[in-house]
């Protein structure tokens, strides 16, 4: 008992001195001038989370939820909203540095962190959805069905090479900008800023990802997936990263990177229904139109980056300001809005030509209806408060279950699968009843025959 309430006690005394830091930091920030505030502020984040990690796990949930609605309290009394949480990299490497220096655990989440977890799982779902989507009847191994189908082991190497190459694009990315990452609250604990892994291994690293990931797009699915994939890192690391200091237009980049994967995944499919050459223009342009349903679901992850990222950014406009990266967040407010709304709009027809080009069925538009509509309020009001009310925090909440919430939809309503669902279970009932007549009519056959031999055998004439 005496141990326990030592233990208490030290807890106690960790927690008040960890409170007291705390305002006696925010009160020195306050009477800094805008540039040392942002200094104090990272400095004091910084000692927070290394204070955090010598507490037990319930003090750090308890703490982080104190200083989560600090902020929300000082976003409502100063009319500005509070920044979100910071992303998976800055809390993974916040987990790796209070492990021993050379643990495989602080290696591995280290490693983990460049590759932007968060970002690269939802690259792999935006491939892996228009997969299960493109018009065939089953994801089965082909010699196990007499129809076209898609194979799990293609399946597989699409997942793999498209998380790798995401990875490789993510750490390039690190490696480019870890001077105006130290100055964001999101991305300040990334691993180069912290200076946990030299830029040798994160290049190292991100070439290795990337000449696998492409390696097993290539040899793996097909040739046309594995270039997408190399042009999706070229675009994100080497046109969409640098263009962030230079122009707002940025952004429409970064749009055109989130719209590859989809390609990819139904280039995927596409390669293993294709009865040509296989070439990219058989899988992304053929003459039958099938390849509509690719660009359509990528032009809706292109029309989604919009509202998210606009809603995103815009609570921490001043601090992409101060990075020197152009975003309209800072630099036209207004058209920042505005952009958010007017993509927010185009998910309605989106998903009615998906069911028009035979993707889905009809309910889809039904069902994705009231989804749409809930984006389209919630970029309405941001547009309306030009940001300020929580309205960017509603947008961006709605567009992150936004997107999940249509592809469930669309893979749910499939074109054809229920009712290939329902033959497989019941049969068809056009089958049911030619077999029946086919039945009967052998059976009559059947009747004749004995009746011929019958009448055969009493007029007593000669057999054959």
């Amino acid at each position: 008992m005496a141990v326990l309430g030592g233990h208490e006690r030290s807890h106690a005394a960790r927690l008040r001195s960890f409170v007291t830091d705390r305002n006696s930091a925010r009160a020195t920030s306050t009477t800094a001038t805008p540039t040392s505030s942002n200094e104090a502020l990272s400095a004091q984040h910084t000692s927070e989370d290394q204070s955090l990690e010598q507490l037990p796990p319930h003090r750090r949930r308890q703490l982080r939820k104190q200083r989560q609605q600090q902020q929300q309290q000082d976003a409502q009394n100063g009319g500005e909203e509070a920044p979100l949480p910071p992303d998976a990299s800055s809390l993974l490497t916040t987990q790796a540095a209070a492990q021993p220096a050379q643990s495989f655990r602080r290696t591995f989440s280290t490693f983990l962190s460049l590759s932007k977890p968060r970002l690269s799982v939802l690259v792999v779902l935006t491939a892996m959805v228009p997969y299960a989507l493109y018009p065939v009847p089953e994801m089965l191994t082909p010699s196990m069905t007499e129809t076209t189908s898609l194979s799990p082991l293609t399946l597989l190497f699409l997942t793999t090479g498209t998380a790798l190459c995401s990875a490789s694009a993510n750490a390039l990315n690190m490696l480019y900008e870890p001077d105006t990452d130290s100055k964001m609250t999101r991305t300040r604990n990334r691993p180069l800023v912290r200076r946990l892994i030299p830029k040798r291994s994160a290049a190292l690293f991100a070439i290795l990802a990337g000449a696998v990931g492409a390696g097993g797009l290539y040899f793996g699915v097909n040739p046309t997936v594995s270039f997408l994939g190399v042009a999706n890192v070229v675009l994100y690391a080497g046109i969409y990263t640098p263009l962030k200091r230079v122009t707002a237009f940025n952004t429409w980049i970064g749009a055109l990177v989130g719209g590859i994967p989809p390609l990819m995944g139904w280039a995927a499919a596409a390669g293993e229904a294709a009865t040509k050459d296989g070439s990219w223009k058989e899988l992304l342009l053929a003459n039958d139109g099938s390849s509509i349903g690719g660009w359509l679901l990528a032009g809706l992850l292109f029309a989604w980056q919009f509202p998210h990222f606009m809603a995103l950014s815009w609570p921490i406009r001043e601090e992409y300001k101060a990075a020197g990266l152009r975003m309209l967040a800072w630099t036209n407010s207004a058209r920042n809005s505005r952009v958010a709304l007017r993509y927010s709009l185009v998910f309605i027809p989106l998903c009615v030509s998906l069911c028009a080009a035979g993707v889905t069925e009809w309910s889809f538009a039904v069902t994705s209806l009231p989804v749409n509509l809930w984006l389209a309020r919630e970029a309405v009001r941001f547009w309306k408060h030009d940001g300020h009310k929580g309205s960017a925090r509603g947008l961006f909440w709605a567009s992150v279950w936004h997107l999940p919430a249509v592809l469930m939809l669309a893979m749910l309503q499939k074109k054809d699968m229920w009712s290939r669902a329902w033959r497989g279970l019941f049969g068809d009932a056009a089958d049911q009843e030619g077999l029946w007549e086919e039945e009967e009519l052998e059976e009559m056959a059947g009747m004749t025959a004995d009746r011929v031999k019958e009448a055969a055998k009493a007029l007593d004439l000669p057999r054959r």
